[in-house]
Parts: C-alpha cells; sequence; structure tokens
C-alpha cells in the first residue's frame, strides 16, 4: 500500500509542471510558446519590481507590482500564441466567454487598493477604457476587428500614460493590460 501512494506522489509530482504549464500558458503549448512567456513574465516582474522598488515603495507593494507584471507581460505573451488561440477561440466559445475573460481582469482596483498614488479614479477610467473597448472589438465585423483592436489599444494607452495621473512607476500598466486582452486575448488570429 505504502508503494502505491509513494507512486501517486511521484506521478502527481511529475505532471505538476505540466499541469501548471496547461493552467498558465496552454495546454499543448510549444517548448518555443512556454519558455518565451515564463522568460518574459519573469523578465517584466523583475523589471516591474525594480521600478517599483526604485520609486520607494514598501517590499508588499514591490511584490504585488511583480506579481502583476508577471501575470501581465506574461500574459500578453500567451495571448499571442497559437496554443492559446486554439484554447481561447475554440468552437462553442463566443463573445460573452471573450468579454468575461476581459471583465475578471481586475487589476485596475487592486492597483488603486495596494499602490500609493494610483487611485480609484485611474481604475476606473483603465477598466472602463479595456472593458469598453472589448465591447466596441467584439461588436465589430471580423474582417475589422483586428484594426479596430489596435485602434482601440493605441487610444486606451495613449489616453492612460497622457491624462490619467497615474505615478510613473505604473504607467506601464494599461499600455500592457491593453495588450494582453485587446491585442491578444480577442483576436482569434
Amino acid at each position: 500500500m505504502r508503494e502505491r501512494g509513494a507512486m501517486n506522489r511521484v506521478t502527481f509530482a511529475a505532471r505538476l509542471p505540466r499541469a501548471v504549464g496547461d493552467m498558465l500558458v496552454a495546454p499543448d503549448a510549444t517548448r518555443g510558446e512556454t519558455v518565451t512567456a515564463y522568460a518574459t513574465a519573469v523578465a517584466g516582474a523583475t523589471l516591474v519590481a525594480v521600478i517599483g522598488s526604485r520609486a520607494g515603495h514598501a517590499w508588499p507593494v514591490v511584490a504585488f507590482l511583480a506579481l502583476v507584471g508577471f501575470d501581465l507581460f506574461g500574459g500578453t505573451v500567451v495571448n499571442a500564441t497559437a496554443s492559446a488561440k486554439r484554447r481561447f477561440h475554440r468552437p462553442g466559445r463566443t463573445a460573452r466567454h471573450h468579454f468575461l475573460f476581459v471583465a475578471g481582469h481586475v487589476h485596475p482596483f487592486l492597483l488603486a487598493l495596494l499602490v500609493p498614488g494610483f487611485g480609484w479614479g485611474a481604475a476606473v477610467a483603465v477598466y472602463g477604457l479595456v472593458v469598453t473597448g472589448a465591447l466596441g472589438v467584439l461588436a465589430t465585423p471580423a474582417a475589422l476587428r483586428r484594426p479596430v483592436a489596435f485602434a482601440v489599444a493605441a487610444l486606451a494607452s495613449t489616453v492612460s500614460v497622457t491624462l490619467l495621473a497615474v505615478p510613473v512607476e505604473v504607467a506601464w500598466f494599461a499600455p500592457v493590460l491593453s495588450g494582453k486582452l485587446l491585442l491578444g486575448h480577442i483576436l482569434p488570429e
């Protein structure tokens, strides 16, 4: 009986990295997709942590920013991979699924809660730009969806870095969020 339990733990341990990869990247992701996604996630997390640290934030804020950076930078790459496109745009997936994925990214409100200087007004504006942009892209005919997504992402990014009062250490946030969701996730190609 002990041998069977030990074998189950070994099997679980052997399968765990693949299960995590399937969840964070996509099922059947290629080695290149996986390496590129994780390398970008780690680079983004590191860059954001350095920026947050240099801005004088306490370590919990720096750790939170690193986590958000890992998710957004890595997710931008993941959402552009063929394996993620197969996952998120498989038969049966609708505009509603894509919208809910975008709407579930409540990161701006977490930033407002945890990052000094990133206010609730900025959070509402960034979230509104991305969610409204997603609705616009999803309502666009398929032939125009790609250029409309790029237009919306460019406009949302410009508004967020020029018209919103956000600390310079999180100025990267809205453009990367827009890229991940509006250019990466929603576009099927």
